[in-house]
């Protein structure tokens, strides 16, 4: 386990230790969502970096480097045909015909193969993130089922983990060239 692992499972605790303390001032009730709440968004943010991180190492060892350095992903999924970029093309076809041929040309070239669907997607669907979701579905129902849900304190102690994590990430001062991988 990193650095970086030990001291965002440190604060995680710490802030499960405060939202233990503040929901006891409660009731049972509000404990009870507070506690799950809590425990399942913690499993969905630590086996979201776990599969993540993995996902960058793999590529990292097979020397993967993304060669589409001037378009990303987002870019692409939101303008596939470029029309909001900042570059200005000023080509003006001279059949409409040939301009169409080309344009269907230019998207089977950027026609994606499965593989590199499945490659991107492989941090999605990680068996940590999806067995954590689950945990996070199976707490709700449980919770809804035997009438004891609190939305307000369960929602708030869903919110929590990512903050937490999103703090030790940004505010945290630290070396990650000294980070070790296990």
């Amino acid at each position: 386990m990193s650095a970086t692992d030990r001291k965002v499972v440190g604060l995680l605790l710490a802030g499960d230790g405060i939202l233990l303390l503040l929901a006891a001032l409660f009731s049972e009730k509000v404990l009870l969502n507070t506690q799950i709440g809590f425990f399942s968004a913690t499993l969905v943010m630590l086996g979201s970096m776990k599969s993540y991180r993995r996902m960058v190492d793999a590529r990292v060892e097979h020397e993967v480097i993304t060669t589409d350095i001037d378009k990303d992903v987002i870019d692409k999924l939101e303008d596939p045909h470029d029309l909001y970029s900042e570059e200005i093309k000023e080509e003006a076809p001279a059949d409409i015909h040939s301009a169409i041929k080309e344009e269907k040309q230019r998207l089977k070239a950027n026609r994606r193969s499965l593989f590199e669907v499945l490659k991107d997607t492989k941090a999605a669907l990680s068996l940590y993130r999806i067995c954590a979701y689950g945990v996070l579905i199976l707490g709700f129902m449980y919770l809804q089922r035997q009438g004891m849900l609190h939305l307000g304190a369960y929602l708030i102690s869903v919110g929590l983990p990512p903050f937490i994590v999103a703090g030790a990430m940004v505010f945290g001062n630290h070396d990650h060239s000294k980070d070790t991988v296990q």
